[in-house]
């Protein structure tokens, strides 16, 4: 069955939170999507299901990949090759969605055949378990006061998650599909490769995507940011790097180590400015004790005084 967007779930061992994502994709006011539900080395029965079980008939498949040969890169490439459609998004098993997510998104692309794809505002959910159940527990906005996908800002860090992101998706014909090799930042990665050549559109205002982070949790409930942490921070210098030799064997190393350079000396200046700045720090706050130190001695004479009586 064909049709306009494609949105591709990825899962493992988390039937709870797979139960709500297929919820949510039931509840789009936007109705001509399919949906592939990537089961990364999980249960097979239990995804089947929790599938099963979510009304959602003939537009949803089930893709189960065996247990050591997934992996999000993996699991992404196989959601997005089993869909014909015109656009897709990456809709992971625990983020959720405002009911306008895909109706506002797939619009925003119609209207701008320019953007080879589209950010919607997103805003962090924070949750607990309390009692088995997920449980709200606060919200912060995700790059609050951002008003569009910049190249510049990407390359700092990333400003997109995946549960925000619509893309179309003939842009992996032309920079390759999520790399294999990487266990994190696949997202970021590919959205460098969009931006060299193509926009990312921006739709700002109320928030439509939801990232839900557990900072507290461990295991299978944690999400990626937390629980592939080291993953996360190791993925980061593979891109850079990568990037870095690309940059050098076209141009040479010349404009790479003067700017090293000026690193290593604004890290020097900042750590001598520190060291100043708690010395001063520890002489005020010793002056302040040497001044009060009569009203002190007055004020433990007096506790005496009252604690004798």
């Amino acid at each position: 069955m064909s049709a306009r967007a494609g949105i591709v779930v990825r899962t493992r061992h988390r039937p709870v939170f797979l139960r709500r994502a297929l919820g949510d994709v039931a509840a789009q006011r936007f109705e001509d999507w399919r949906l592939v539900v990537v089961n990364d080395g999980g249960d097979a029965s239990e995804v089947d299901a929790v599938v099963a079980t979510a009304g959602l008939g003939d537009r949803v498949e089930v893709i189960h990949i065996p247990a050591g040969e997934g992996g999000r890169c993996v699991a992404a490439n196989a959601g997005v090759r089993a869909l014909d459609t015109e656009y897709v998004v990456l809709h992971d098993d625990d983020d959720r969605w405002h009911p306008a997510f895909l109706e506002r998104t797939v619009a925003w692309l119609d209207a701008n055949p320019a953007h080879a794809a589209v950010s919607a505002a997103t805003e962090i959910v924070y949750e607990e378990n309390r009692g088995g159940a997920w449980v709200e527990v606060g919200r912060a906005p995700f790059w609050a006061g951002m008003n569009r996908i910049s190249l510049g800002e990407m390359m700092s860090v990333n400003r997109a998650v995946p549960i925000s992101v619509v893309y179309r998706r003939g842009v992996h014909d032309e920079v390759g599909w999520y790399d294999e090799t990487l266990d994190a930042v696949e997202d970021w990665d590919l959205y460098l490769r969009i931006l060299r050549t193509h926009e990312i559109g921006f739709l700002a205002g109320e928030p439509l995507a939801f990232w839900t982070q557990r900072p507290d949790s461990v295991g299978l409930d944690a999400n990626s940011m937390f629980g592939l942490a080291a993953e996360h921070a190791r993925d980061d210098a593979v891109v850079r790097d990568r990037a870095l030799a690309e940059w050098v064997q076209r141009e040479g190393p010349g404009l790479p180590l003067y700017l090293s350079s000026l690193q290593t000396q604004l890290a020097a200046h900042v750590d001598a400015a520190v060291d100043r700045l708690r010395a001063e720090l520890r002489d005020d706050i010793r002056r302040e004790i040497d001044a009060h130190q009569p009203l002190l001695s007055r004020v433990r004479r007096l506790r005496r005084r009252l604690g004798r009586r």
